[in-house]
C-alpha cells in the first residue's frame, strides 16, 4: 500500500514522541513539521531527517501532498488548530486530551463530520495488551452483565515542572485548563469506557484538589491553577457506574489498578505510575462453587493472537492504527467519540466540584464553554 504522508504540528515533547513511534511504521512518512520555534523545529527535524520546515501551520496546511497533520500542541490550541486542518482537507491525529472543554472537542466532532474527513485522537491504553485481554473476556461473556468499573492512576510526586518534569505550561488553566484528570486521567477513564462499551453519561459528582506543598519559585514562575488529585463518581445509563482517583501528586505508597466488575467475574487491571506499571491481568470469577482468581499470561497471548488475526499489527499502538485506518486496512476506533466523553466527565468533575453537588449531562454541557487560544 502506499504511504501515509504526515505533517507534525508541535515538535516538544510529544512531537518528538509521535516522529519516534512514526519511524517504527514502514507505511508512515513524515514530510514537514512545524513550531512557532524555528531553531527547535530545524533541529528535530535534521534529527529525523525531515526536509521540510515550517513556522505557520496554515503555510503547511496549503500543501496537497500531505494527507494527514498531527496535532502535538498543548490542550487549547487542539480545537482551532484541528479544525483548520480539517476545513484544509486533512485528516487529523490530535494528542489526548481531544480539546480544553467538551464545548471545544465537540466542535472537532462536528468539523470533522462536516467536512468528512477521520479525527484520531491518542488514547495509548486502548492498545495495551491488559485492554486487548480484559476486552476479550467481556466480549466472550466472562464477566456477565457489567455494573461497575474503578479508574485509578497514580503519581507519587509527577506534577509537570513543580516536580521536574515537563514545561510550566501544563499547570496553567490558560493553556491546558485541567491538571492531573486531563494530563493522566484521560487514558484511565478513556479505557474504562472503551470496555463498557462507551456508555452515555447520566451524572457526576466529583472534588479536585492541590494541597500538597510544592517547591516556592516554580510555583510561582508556573502559576499553577489546576488540580493535583481528582476524585468522581459517575452515573451512567442503564444502571452503570464508575468512580475514579487521579493523582499527579499524593502521599500514597501507590494505588490498586482500575476494575471492572461483572455478575460472573470481574478483571483488574495493571497499576500505572508515571515511570512504570506493574505487570499483568487478574480475572476473578467462581467456578463449581469455588472462588478463582486468576492470572493472564499477556505475552504469549499478544505472540499467538498476532499470528493468528488478521490485521492484528494494525492494533499495536494508537499510531499504527492511525495508519491502517488510512489505508483503509481497518475501521477507525472511535477514539473521538471516547474522548469527547472523558471531557464530558472530567469537566463535570469540575462543575460539580464548582458547585458542591452532583451535575447531570446536559448541565455539563450547558456550561461548557470554548477555552481556545485565539491563532
Amino acid at each position: 500500500m502506499s504511504k501515509i504522508r504526515i505533517g507534525i504540528i508541535g515538535v516538544g515533547l510529544i512531537g518528538i514522541t509521535h516522529l519516534k513511534n512514526y519511524a517504527d511504521i514502514a507505511d508512515a512518512e513524515v514530510v514537514a513539521v512545524c513550531d512557532i520555534n524555528e531553531q527547535a523545529a530545524r533541529k528535530v527535524a535534521g534529527q529525523f531527517h525531515i526536509k521540510d520546515v515550517y513556522t505557520d501551520f496554515r503555510e503547511m496546511l496549503r500543501r496537497t501532498d500531505i494527507d494527514a497533520v498531527d496535532v502535538c500542541l498543548h490542550n487549547n490550541f487542539h480545537a482551532p488548530v484541528t479544525n483548520e486542518a480539517l476545513e484544509a482537507g486533512k485528516h487529523v491525529y490530535c494528542e489526548k486530551p481531544i480539546a480544553g472543554t467538551y464545548y471545544d472537542g465537540n466542535s472537532m466532532l462536528e468539523k470533522a463530520k462536516a467536512c468528512n474527513k477521520m479525527l484520531h485522537i491518542q488514547l495509548n491504553t486502548l492498545y495495551r495488551k491488559e485492554t486487548k485481554a480484559a476486552k476479550a473476556l467481556i466480549e466472550e461473556g466472562s464477566l456477565g452483565k457489567l455494573y461497575h468499573a474503578r479508574s485509578t492512576g497514580f503519581r507519587r510526586r509527577g506534577r509537570p515542572f513543580v516536580d521536574g518534569y515537563g514545561t510550566k505550561f501544563f499547570n496553567r488553566k490558560e493553556t491546558a485548563a485541567g491538571g492531573a484528570l486531563l494530563d493522566m486521567g484521560v487514558y484511565h477513564i478513556a479505557q474504562m469506557l472503551y470496555l463498557l462499551d462507551s456508555p452515555k453519561v447520566k451524572s457526576v459528582s466529583g472534588k479536585v484538589y492541590q494541597e500538597m506543598d510544592m517547591d516556592a519559585a516554580r510555583r510561582t514562575e508556573s502559576g499553577f491553577d489546576v488540580e493535583e488529585l481528582g476524585l468522581g463518581f459517575i452515573r451512567f445509563e442503564g444502571g452503570l457506574t464508575l468512580d475514579l482517583i487521579e493523582a499527579w501528586s499524593i502521599h500514597m505508597g501507590g494505588f490498586e489498578g482500575s476494575s471492572l466488575v461483572g455478575s460472573k467475574g470481574g478483571i483488574r487491571l495493571p497499576s500505572y505510575s508515571s515511570i512504570s506499571q506493574t505487570s499483568g491481568l487478574s480475572f476473578h470469577t467462581t467456578i463449581a462453587d469455588m472462588d478463582l482468581d486468576s492470572n493472564v499470561n499477556l505475552d504469549d497471548m499478544e505472540l499467538r493472537w498476532s499470528r493468528l488475526k488478521a490485521d492484528y499489527d494494525a492494533y499495536s499502538s494508537s499510531q499504527h492504527h492511525w495508519i491502517a485506518a488510512l489505508q483503509g486496512r481497518v475501521p477507525l476506533l472511535p477514539t473521538a467519540e471516547i474522548a469527547l466523553q472523558t471531557m464530558l466527565i472530567s469537566e463535570g468533575v469540575y462543575l460539580s466540584d464548582r458547585l458542591g453537588r452532583e451535575v447531570t449531562a446536559e448541565e455539563i454541557i450547558t456550561h461548557s464553554a470554548s477555552t481556545n487560544v485565539k491563532l
